[in-house]
């Protein structure tokens, strides 16, 4: 009631004011613990949006819990309180609650809260851009998870963490399969509000293999060479349409779409239109914005690229104005594009032109050559390494 008549500082002192003392004076401390985590749970689910509140009101119950000496609680509720500040964008701060109570958890081996902090602690990492220590987060959560029963909504979250990770990797198959998998979970628990996102990914995934294939991108190194083949275009028509599709249909399933469309006609306007249409379904998530940027990337490299093929030297104002950019936009494009190699060439600022090489044979000799020094170099450290042991071993015997 108090949070839908947005009376947030009621629900705040709810809890740990006067109002509920007297009952939970007359009940055991478990029934007590239940009952805030059920309160907790409930107001958060109602008010998803105020996470002021929400951080009040676990800063609260935190307080009050150390007052009466209930570690269990506290936990628990600390645990939560990373959650929200996560989702506050404060990675400093839980970063910081969450190391704190890992080491508490490990004392006590729960291993359901372990589960939960530690995927909160690999989100937080991944905020962070730190991709090695989200990974190791996420496996510390599932190796805690193999030795318990996990609820399948929380299941849920640990397999769509593990596809946002395989994303960031470039392995789209591996993450949309672990994004189905979730998805699947929470179709089943009927929880739309998770299970949107989900299928925002899976569509990513599709969007973004389909376009590597299509450009023929490398993985390793993000070169590109444009194929005419059309059979690895974006179909995402197959996740739209079907049952499933029609369930989840809203603006978020149109934001995808455009952005696949506009990807398989390899337009640049029509996918900045589109980012402009659907800014708050796309640039909200932390994972589609960062694959969006990149994405945009690779459509403006492609569009380039097709440009300036049939010419071996072109006026960069002629370039900028057929792909209708600012100019020094683009001439700062092509020379990155020239030191990352996606093409050979050089910029003749004085005159205002690109000038494109041919793609020259590698001088096979140079290669011989750096090889063999290379070699000769790591023969030689083993020659002084062994020469040192033998001097070693002959002052040892004198």
């Amino acid at each position: 009631a108090y949070c839908e008549d947005n009376r947030h500082d009621a629900v705040v002192t709810l809890l740990t004011g006067e109002t509920c003392a007297p009952f939970f004076a007359n009940i055991t401390k478990a029934k007590t613990a239940k009952v805030v985590r059920a309160v907790l749970d409930s107001v958060c689910a109602l008010a998803p949006e105020e996470l002021d509140m929400q951080a009040q009101i676990c800063q609260n119950i935190i307080a009050w819990c150390r007052a009466e000496k209930r570690s269990f609680l506290r936990q628990r509720v600390e645990a939560k309180m990373a959650s929200v500040l996560f989702q506050q964008d404060k990675y400093g701060e839980a970063l910081t609650l969450v190391d704190r109570l890992l080491v508490e958890l490990k004392k006590l081996d729960d291993k359901q809260l372990l589960v939960e902090v530690h995927l909160v602690e690999s989100k937080i990492h991944h905020g962070l851009r730190g991709m090695a220590k989200s990974k190791a987060a996420l496996t510390a959560s599932r190796t805690s998870a193999n030795a318990i029963y996990v609820a399948p909504s929380l299941q849920s979250q640990i397999d769509m963490m593990s596809g946002v990770l395989h994303c960031e990797e470039g392995d789209y198959d591996t993450a949309h399969s672990y994004f189905l998998e979730a998805f699947e979970q929470l179709d089943q628990l009927d929880d739309r509000e998770k299970a949107v996102p989900c299928l925002k990914y899976m569509m990513l995934c599709k969007i973004l293999d389909g376009l590597n294939k299509a450009l023929g991108l490398s993985a390793a190194t993000g070169v590109a060479g444009i194929r005419s083949d059309h059979k690895n275009e974006a179909d995402i028509s197959g996740m739209i349409t079907g049952k499933r599709g029609v369930k989840y249909a809203g603006r978020n399933v149109d934001a995808m779409s455009s952005i696949a469309a506009a990807a398989s006609k390899r337009s640049l306007k029509e996918y900045e239109a589109v980012l402009t249409e659907y800014s708050h379904e796309l640039q909200d998530d932390l994972l589609i914005k960062h694959h969006l940027s990149t994405l945009q990337e690779q459509l403006l490299e492609s569009n380039l690229i097709r440009i300036i093929e049939p010419y071996s030297c072109v006026e960069i104002e002629h370039v900028a104005s057929l792909i209708d950019m600012p100019l020094p936009v683009v001439e700062k494009k092509l020379s990155q594009m020239i030191l990352d190699g996606k093409f050979h060439g050089i910029l003749d600022q004085g005159k205002g032109q690109l000038i494109v090489y041919e793609e020259a044979d590698q001088d096979q000799a140079m290669e011989k050559g750096l090889k063999e020094s290379s070699f000769e170099k790591y023969d030689g450290v083993k020659a002084s390494k062994a020469r040192l042991r033998r001097e070693k071993d002959g002052l040892c015997y004198s």
